[in-house]
């Protein structure tokens, strides 16, 4: 930006709002171009959930049956065979819901470096225009 000594203040007016607009599209730019690559990554958490509902799934089929009757073989009672596969993939079912829903967090959706830009560059026009 060149500083015309003989430049009016419209004009100077319309420079500076030039300026902010442009600033102001860039940014809305950026946080889209930030919230579709945040909005992938949750694709990619949304697939491990459903993976992990297809794995748990059939493991609960094919290994439970043969877990229980292997500690049947064991000896244990067969109730008790069938509660102690039963809970273990349980526990296996809830750990990878739940490493799948802490990648699916609105804070990890945000558009964080777009706000830190943001307030850069608010920052920078109050600094100028305090200057004045």
């Amino acid at each position: 930006m060149t500083t015309d000594p003989n430049k009016s203040t419209g004009s100077l007016l319309s420079d500076a709002l030039t300026h902010v607009s442009s600033l102001v599209r860039s940014e809305v730019d950026l946080a889209r171009a930030e919230v579709n690559e945040n909005l992938k990554s949750a694709g990619a958490a949304i697939g491990l959930i459903v993976g992990a509902v297809v794995v748990a799934l059939t493991a609960l089929n094919v290994l439970s049956a043969a877990l229980v009757a292997a500690l049947t073989e064991a000896g244990i009672p067969a109730g008790w065979s069938a509660l102690i596969v039963g809970v273990a993939f349980a526990l296996i079912a809830y750990v990878m819901v739940n490493k799948g829903t802490n990648s699916l967090k609105l804070s990890s959706l945000a558009p964080s470096r777009t706000t830190k830009n943001v307030k850069r560059d608010a920052q920078a026009v109050k600094e100028v225009y305090d200057d004045k």
